[in-house]
């Protein structure tokens, strides 16, 4: 599957935006309290090379406050638009759980600096169980930089070793922390490429025939972009992308990553739980198999589209009828066992594998004891003072949206308790716990509050699920709770979680991908401001790869992949034309969802 949702994906998404900013209203609206107004706070002060012409890349280690990826020239339809360096996106001081007070900065004690990394989506193309044939239906159903993911994931991992310092802490980034769809078609190789990124050693992207790629891209079908093909006017190529001789040999060269130096924690997605981040498990042959399926007709792209939106059992058995009903007009690949489908217990060892350790801690995040049940959630330590917990939101038996199980959410609340000494009911009456070791709390998961449903789970079917409204009452009573920290949407969204008792109120930090524009991690700084707040500062940060790809698209180095991937990726249909300024009003978020001082009261 393509993305995280597999039918009409920009549709989709704009959904989840509207609904993510009704919920942060709608929970304010509810607790009687009035959302006062963002400030704009200029940034730091540039480097004076900063303002200089754009021909020359940027530093490594700048964050989006100094500079970001702009696209050049005036905003038009179609056509192909070139990156260039634009400034950097100033700091908004978010101010609707409680007033900044002045002097802060001058009394602030640094407590925490680290990295989110969501949504790499590292990518085989060539595995026979994706469907990029519903591009038919919807043109993001199949991305042309999808190739390119991991030279474009091995880019971040630099950055992230070149930013020696926090900008607003001070602090050197203790860890990494994954928030889900690490892999896109929950593929054993997947997971080897992405343990690989994060601790270090050389990554060969390609499967099946180490000789020949025998993915769409050579297909000769004008649904999708063909690089080397400049006789083919294919879809794309009328939308203005460029014919690339070598594309395919260079995509699929070995990139070596250097790994992250610090140690990193991760958190599962639907796509690392799933195959394309939706379907049934028992697809297991497919991937392994040597029919790939490129086309179909209207009716069964149709067909399966609308299964797809529904999330019922019944897609597996639409998908099951087209695959027969095409079997004779799907292209012969090479089988490969590498791309077999990983069992959350699979997912696990993996973790524990001591050859997969690299700067620690062994497991990232999972024990052995966790093997004892496939459990996907644990909590760890950030910082003094700073707890930290990861919760495991997926549907097992095939739905891209999230859930919880009771028996998590209540693990949730037993371990929310521990590190609370004081703490509310469900009828809003006051809990005190001398004995508890208080801590700050800070939690993570894939998806966000609006993609999580209540949906029945067929893996779990004696456990009830419980959506994203119940886990921010959840979070609510337990005033030590700072942030919310997830992915899945693909959008930069903040949303501020108020209650009429300040202290319980609490931020959602929702993060945009980096296989979808705008490629963004994140740095997450907390300080105490010494007069009963705390900041959560959430920095946006890109790759180490240039802005600007080389004029003729010649340089097929890791390096001019992992910038033709950005480029690629803001020149997605549908997305160019949007942009006003080089700022798309969706997936780059608000000025205040991107780089941001969020204001909490303590006391």
């Amino acid at each position: 599957m393509a993305g995280t949702e597999p039918a009409s994906t920009i549709d989709r998404r704009r959904l989840l935006l509207g609904s993510g900013a009704a919920l942060a209203v709608g929970a304010a609206a509810v607790a009687g309290v009035v959302l006062p107004r963002q400030r704009v706070q200029p940034s730091a002060p540039r480097p004076a090379h900063a303002a200089l012409p754009t021909q020359a890349p940027q530093p490594a280690a700048f964050t989006t406050l100094e500079t970001t990826a702009r696209l050049a020239g005036p905003a038009r339809t179609g056509g192909y638009r070139r990156l260039v360096s634009g400034p950097g996106w100033p700091l908004v001081v978010r101010e609707e759980l409680t007033p900044a007070r002045p002097g802060r900065a001058d009394r602030r004690t640094p407590l925490a600096c680290f990295v989110q990394f969501t949504d790499l989506h590292l990518t085989d193309v060539q595995n026979p169980l994706r469907t990029e044939f519903l591009r038919a239906r919807s043109d993001s159903a199949w991305r042309p930089q999808e190739a390119l993911t991991s030279a474009g994931a091995v880019a971040l991992v630099r950055q992230v070793n070149a930013l020696h310092a926090g900008p607003h802490s001070g602090l050197p980034p203790a860890f990494v922390m994954t928030t889900g769809d690490n892999l896109d078609n929950n593929a054993a190789i997947e997971l080897e490429w992405f343990l690989t990124l994060m601790n270090g050693g050389r990554i060969t992207p390609t499967t099946g025939d180490p000789t020949a790629y025998e993915g769409v891209q050579n297909s000769g079908l004008p649904l999708y972009w063909h690089p080397e093909d400049a006789s083919l006017r294919d879809l794309d190529k009328r939308r203005g992308l460029p014919s690339i001789p070598g594309f395919l040999t260079a995509a699929t060269r070995p990139v070596t990553s250097p790994g992250l130096p610090i140690p990193w924690y991760s958190t599962a997605g639907n796509h690392d739980a799933l195959p394309g981040g939706c379907l049934s498990p028992a697809f297991g042959d497919i991937a392994t198999g040597s029919r790939k399926l490129l086309s179909v007709s209207d009716t069964d792209a149709a067909a399966y589209a609308k299964a797809l939106r529904s999330g019922d059992d019944p897609k597996s058995e639409v998908l099951t009828a087209i695959l027969r009903r095409h079997a004779a007009d799907a292209r012969q690949v090479t089988p490969d066992e590498r791309r077999r489908l990983c069992t959350p217990r699979d997912y696990l060892t993996a973790h524990l594998d001591p050859s997969h350790t690299g700067p620690g801690p062994l497991g990232h995040g999972f024990t052995p004891d966790h093997l004892d049940d496939d459990r996907l959630y644990y909590t760890f330590r950030i910082a003094e003072n700073v707890v930290g917990m990861s919760i495991d939101t997926t549907y097992r038996s095939g739905h891209y949206e999230g859930s919880l199980g009771t028996r998590q959410l209540r693990w949730l609340e037993r371990t929310l308790a521990a590190h609370s000494s004081r703490s509310y009911d469900t009828d809003g009456r006051l809990v005190r716990r001398p004995g508890a070791d208080d801590a700050h709390i800070l939690v993570f998961s894939h998806h966000h509050s609006p993609s999580m449903t209540r949906r029945p789970d067929a893996a779990r079917s004696d456990e009830p699920r419980h959506d994203g409204a119940e886990v921010i009452a959840l979070l609510s009573r337990f005033p030590n709770v700072l942030a919310w920290i997830n992915g899945h949407s693909h959008v930069n969204r903040v949303t501020p979680h108020a209650h009429p008792v300040p202290a319980r109120s609490f931020w959602e930090v929702n993060t945009a991908s980096h296989v979808d524009y705008p490629h963004h991690a994140r740095v997450l700084e907390l300080t105490d401001n010494g007069d009963g707040t705390v900041s959560l500062f959430t920095t946006l940060i890109e790759s180490a790869a240039p802005h600007r790809t080389s004029p003729d698209f010649s340089d097929l180095s890791a390096t001019g992949l992992a910038s033709l991937y950005r480029e690629l990726a803001y020149n997605a249909p549908g997305l160019a034309e949007g942009m006003a300024g080089g700022v798309h009003a969706g997936w780059a978020g608000t000025p205040g969802d991107r780089n941001a001082e969020l204001l909490l009261i303590t006391t």
